[in-house]
């Protein structure tokens, strides 16, 4: 029988990607989002991939989402928190609820997507887990404090809940992805786009496609050695 996946996020850019990915690999998908009602009624027209509407940054709104899919498509065995949000300002300009929305939708979703799907991967001894951080979570960028704090923090969650996970056979990883050509990247204005390849060693932008295919090494069946790990994909522009 095919494994459930869900992928936050997973309508638009990255989290599109992957959650097709997914789908040409055999698993049952879920693709969460929380805004854009028509570009998910045009996903799922394109895909064939079910959209499922809740905000990952709220408990109980995750808690009733989970229940929907899983009534609808069964236990969820793959998880892929992808969904997350920039705020960006320097520091002494930035106000509360800039830092707030960033932190809930970035690392708090995480949280709560995962709270409400490990009692079944523990029920069933298998779980997959992948948490997308960015290469400004491992290297800062100005301007993005609660964005670098946030995605910083998914990787020490992730370490940490691979630990407590592994004996149940549920890996937990995390994929640190570079700039990618999605809209949010498209959006930043020319000059610094041009800055920023030129700070990338490979030449170019990430593709969506890129990262996906790093979700689909570490969703595997056979992937159970890799836990705890960052997969950093991000064209050579930060090596550690």
């Amino acid at each position: 029988m095919a494994r459930v996946a869900v992928v936050t996020g997973g309508t638009r850019g990255i989290g599109k990607a992957i959650s097709v990915a997914l789908k040409e690999k055999g698993y049952k998908v879920a693709a969460n989002y929380s805004g854009n009602d028509e570009a998910a009624k045009a996903f799922t027209a394109e895909t064939g991939i079910p959209h499922y509407k809740f905000d990952v940054s709220s408990f109980n709104a995750v808690k009733d989402g989970i229940a929907r899919i899983v009534a609808d498509l069964g236990p969820v065995e793959i998880l892929v928190n992808n969904a997350g949000i920039t705020r960006d300002g320097t520091l002494h300009r930035m106000e509360q609820d800039q830092w707030q929305a960033v932190i809930d939708t970035n690392i708090g979703s995480c949280f709560n997507m995962c709270r409400a799907v490990i009692d079944g991967m523990r029920a069933k001894s298998f779980g997959r887990i992948v948490n997308v951080g960015s290469v400004n979570g491992q290297a800062g960028q100005y301007g993005q404090v609660n964005y670098a704090a946030a995605k910083s923090g998914i990787h020490g969650f992730t370490k940490a809940l691979a630990q407590e996970g592994a004996g149940k056979n549920i890996t937990v990883n995390a994929i640190a992805p570079g700039y990618v050509d999605t809209d949010m990247v498209r959006a930043v204005p020319a000059p610094v786009l041009e800055k920023i390849i030129a700070r990338i060693p490979v030449g170019r932008l990430g593709h969506a496609e890129d990262i996906a295919r790093g979700v689909m090494f570490l969703v595997a069946d056979d992937a159970d050695f890799i836990t705890g790990s960052t997969l950093s994909i991000n064209g050579g522009q930060h090596m550690y």
